[in-house]
């Protein structure tokens, strides 16, 4: 079995409905799009096509752009940055504080009148991803790898060497 699929213009429509049905938002990519044996989907140039990748065994390539299982589909951090500008509903905008507390990796009490399913999370113009609304919660998915356990002041940029020095000694 090849470690990744080619998906073709029926399968790439059927990912643009689940965007527009959970997020309404309308997109149309001019990207090739591949999807591993974990059902992840990730973008790439279409000159992709001119390569024969069945030889080939790699289980990513591109930019990892979401997840489609049976509890929907979730976007990526990337991919929220591609859905976010063009979407109308289940966004939950984030404040300073609670920005901090999802790079860190935690859930969120957070209030949002008809969310459901997965939702983008922004704060200000930035988009940080997806999480899973459930009852006044939001769930993190940030993966442990893209962490940070220091947001001091790398969210405003460094006020001076002592930030960087304090991570980098952490």
């Amino acid at each position: 079995m090849p470690e990744l699929k080619i998906l073709n213009n029926r399968e790439i429509k059927e990912i643009y409905k689940l965007i527009e049905k959970q997020w309404g938002a309308k997109v149309k990519l001019d990207y090739g799009f591949l999807e591993n044996n974990k059902s992840r989907v990730f973008i790439i140039s279409k000159d992709i096509s001119k390569i024969d990748i069945s030889k080939l065994r790699i289980n990513s390539i591109g930019m990892y752009f979401c997840e489609i299982d049976s509890k929907g589909i979730r976007l990526s951090i990337e991919g929220t940055q591609i859905v976010g500008p063009r979407a109308s509903k289940n966004i939950v905008e984030l404040n300073e504080e609670e920005t901090k507390k999802w790079f860190r990796g935690e859930d969120l009490e957070k209030e949002c009148k008809d969310c459901s399913g997965f939702v983008i999370l922004k704060h200000n113009n930035d988009f940080l991803g997806t999480g899973k609304y459930v009852n006044g919660k939001v769930l993190n998915y940030v993966g442990k790898t893209r962490r940070v356990n220091l947001v001091n002041d790398f969210y405003h940029g460094y006020q001076s060497g002592k930030a960087l020095m304090q991570f980098v000694h952490h």
